[in-house]
Order: structure tokens, then sequence, then C-alpha cells
């Protein structure tokens, strides 16, 4: 059976017969799906050589007064610069993304602050996503579904459970962001989910982050250094953990089910 598969997350006009494999893309545009991601890969590099020890704590103490007169005086553009920041530092997994929380709360407050990091961190997420499915992961989507066998049941299980999976994993904050943005697009995880899961999942340690960074000015003001180990700690981790058990739960119990009752 012949399917085609479309929307914004589909990637490219792939069509895929059961055990057949996805028709090849004419060269130029192979090279230029790899020469996407190649691009990514080579501004992650670089922008973590220049910039790993310069965008830190430092670096937002020393700019605050410049950084508070600029938001006074263009409050909007200040918004709008301050989020194009964060999606690039996202999309490009640059060093920064938990100063660019940070500075979210220091500039904004808790709100809108906190609304302004989570719309940043999952549109950057969405925009690598799709980079990372357009140049390389719906190729491998592709083959999965043309897969037969452990593979397939592997495919299906993904469609079924990815996003109370990758709710469950964002909200753990130990599990590197820019990682799972890239296996969900190669799993070849739908658009909406993935946007959906990430936003939720983000709420709240985002909200933690922003809520630190807007203490800041008594922080600086007392000449002392933000924990930012804040999160790590038994009663942030703790209840993070079990919001991450919560939404795992459907996953767990439609699977135990269905080894239960196979044929249900």
């Amino acid at each position: 059976m012949t399917r085609r598969r479309t929307g914004p997350s589909a990637g490219p006009d792939i069509r895929v017969g059961r055990g057949a494999e996805p028709r090849s893309d004419p060269p130029l545009r192979r090279a230029l799906r790899l020469g996407l991601v190649l691009a990514i890969a080579v501004v992650a590099v670089t922008g973590a050589v220049l910039f790993g020890d310069r965008i830190g704590f430092e670096a937002l103490r020393d700019n605050r007064e410049a950084l508070l007169a600029f938001r006074d005086a263009h409050y909007g553009l200040t918004v709008l610069a301050f989020m194009a920041t964060y999606v690039a530092v996202v999309l490009f997994a640059l060093p920064g993304a938990l100063i660019a929380s940070l500075t979210g709360g220091f500039l904004f407050g808790l709100f809108p602050g906190v609304l302004f990091n989570v719309v940043s961190a999952t549109v950057g997420s969405v925009l690598i996503f799709l980079a990372v499915r357009w140049g390389i992961g719906a190729r491998v989507a592709a083959r999965m579904e043309v897969s037969e066998g452990r593979m397939q049941r592997f495919r299906a299980a993904i469609d079924e459970n990815a996003f109370s999976a990758l709710v469950s994993v964002r909200l753990i904050p130990v599990i590197p962001f820019f990682a799972t943005n890239i296996a969900a697009a190669l799993l070849g995880m739908r658009l909406a989910p993935f946007a959906g899961a990430t936003f939720l999942g983000i709420i709240p340690g985002g909200f933690v982050y922003t809520w630190v960074g807007a203490g800041l000015g008594d922080v600086f003001a007392r000449g002392e250094t933000p924990d930012l180990g804040l999160i790590f700690e038994w009663p942030v981790l703790g209840p993070l953990l079990g919001l991450a058990a919560l939404s795992a739960l459907p996953t767990v119990l439609r699977l135990r089910r269905k080894k239960a009752f196979p044929d249900g």
C-alpha cells in the first residue's frame, strides 16, 4: 500500500510502499539537506568555542544597567531582541540558554518573563526540529515506516506515546534540550505533538529559572551570586520528577495493558 505523508512536519515528498525503499532525492536537494544540518552543526561548534567562556552570570551582572536602561527606553524592541536571541541560542545550541532564562526574569519579571522564555525556547526547538527533519530526519523516518518487525513496532509505539513521553523528558532538567529536539526529529515525531509537549514540559523549569532571574536585582545589590543549582535541589527537583512520572503514567499503563491483552 502506498502512502503519502503531508503537513508541515512531513518532510520531503516521499512515497513508500510496505517493504519498499524510500524514493531518493535529486543530488542537489540531498546536498542542500545535508548542508543545512552541517551549517547548524558548524554554527553550534563555533558558538561554543567563541562564546563558551563569555556568556555567563558575570556578563549579565556587568551589563545590567545598560540592559535596564535600554528596556525602559525601548520595551517592545527589547522584547523582540530578547526573544530572537533566545530562539537563536536554542536553534544553534549556543551556550547561554540558562543565562537567557535568567535575563528574561531580570528584564521582565516573573510574568511576562516566564512567557517570553517558554515561547522562545519552544520556537527555537520547533525550528531545529524542522531543520533536522527536512535535512535528514525525513529519510530516517521514512525508512522506519517501511521497516517491519521490531522497528515497525517501535515506530508505532512512538506514534502512540510520543506526547506524554516528550513531556516527561522535558520536565527532567538533566536531559540535554538540544539532543531531545534532534532525537524527536529523527524518530519521526509529528510537529503538533512535539510543539505542544515542549511548551508544556518546559513550563515548570522555566518558571523556576525566571523566578531566580526576577530576583537578580537584589542579588546584584548585595554583590552575591545566585544559586543556579536551585533546580537540582530536592525541594524543586522532587516535584519535577513527580510531574514527569505522572505524565509518563498513561504511557506505562497503555503498554502494560497491551502486554496483558495483546489482542485488545
